[in-house]
């Protein structure tokens, strides 16, 4: 469920998962089977982190047991594996301040006001919150969330569709590939003619230009949009010579990467390490007594950057914060096959 927001009332829970990404998900999975209850903060407007605001429909292939899973499969099984243990999400919201309390407990506050105080904080931000890079176009923001994206959410919004992309990475090289079959016109335009992407994917972009699915447009640069009331109609594009193209467009997909900040977490007097956070790999635990890291922006030697690693942390970090939440009870480990799932 989505907690209201409650000014007047600070709320209480065992840990406070800072992160609704596939880490921070599937540790509110752990936390439940351990009978500790999770509040889940994340700036992004829906749960998911990278795997919803950037590629939904694109598939991962190393999930053990499954062989191929969408992005946007794998959030709603993670989201179904937690729902049994009752989390409580804080979306569109930010972690602000964190007063560490007497008892050595936590009060935290968002940026809506929310408070939550919480006795172990896991923060599972990925490389911290983040947003598209956006181009300098004027007018953009009138054509934003209308016929200008910066992730695929719905394949089927593009069928029969003149459609630009603009970038040369993995993810404008991908959905290129991946809309060809159904997009009227699929225009791809970079700064030059190398790509920074997978040889495979280089390899089938070329061999979608040669049977006319998609147009190369390079060596240009976006430079305008023409359009009323939000939907496109023309992408002006630019070449080093000041040489004009118009483009016919009903929607642009511009890729240019993330804007990654850690924010406030530079000021939680952590163990940073280039915008990571150093933990002890047998805990995951920070510099900081009660305050775990888990996911990408935890750091340690030879840390693997997979979403099964990011698993595997959050089981750490949840069976190490046991006795923090439960000072006076015995921990006994049990395989979920023999203790089953029960409800907090």
């Amino acid at each position: 469920m989505t907690q209201k927001n409650l000014h007047s009332q600070i709320l209480k829970t065992d840990i406070a998962i800072i992160g609704a990404g596939p880490a921070g998900l599937f540790a509110v999975f752990e936390a439940g089977m351990l009978k500790m209850k999770c509040h889940v903060i994340d700036s992004l407007e829906v749960i998911g982190g990278q795997c919803s605001a950037l590629y939904p429909e694109k598939p991962i292939y190393d999930i053990p047991a499954h062989p191929k899973v969408l992005a946007s499969e794998l959030i709603e099984l993670l989201e179904a594996q937690a729902q049994p243990f009752h989390p409580v999400y804080h979306l569109n919201q930010s972690v602000m301040k964190i007063a560490r309390q007497s008892d050595e407990s936590f009060i935290i506050e968002t940026s809506k006001q929310t408070k939550i105080h919480c006795k172990v904080i896991i923060i599972a931000a990925g490389c911290g919150a983040f947003g598209p890079n956006r181009p300098p176009l004027n007018g953009l923001e009138n054509f934003e969330g209308k016929s200008v994206f910066y992730a695929v959410r719905n394949k089927s919004e593009f069928s029969g569709k003149n459609v630009v992309i603009a970038g040369g990475g993995d993810s404008a090289v991908d959905w290129a590939i991946n809309l060809a079959d159904i997009a009227k016109k699929i225009m791809v335009v970079h700064r030059r003619d190398k790509f920074r992407c997978a040889p495979d994917s280089l390899d089938k972009l070329h061999t979608l230009e040669k049977q006319g699915k998609i147009e190369m447009v390079i060596p240009f640069q976006l430079d305008g949009l023409e359009g009323d009331n939000g939907k496109l109609r023309q992408v002006i594009v630019k070449d080093f010579a000041n040489n004009i193209k118009k483009l016919p467009a009903d929607y642009l997909l511009p890729f240019f990467g993330l804007a990654m900040e850690l924010g406030e977490i530079v000021n939680w007097d952590l163990n940073l390490h280039k915008n990571h956070i150093t933990v002890d790999p047998s805990t995951m635990q920070t510099s900081q007594k009660n305050i775990y890291a888990i996911g990408d922006i935890a750091t340690y030697p030879n840390k693997l950057k997979l979403i099964l690693t990011g698993f595997a942390e959050g089981a750490s970090a949840c069976h190490s914060a046991y006795k923090t939440v439960f000072p006076d009870q015995v921990f006994h480990f049990e395989y979920s096959t023999s203790k089953g799932i029960t409800n907090n």
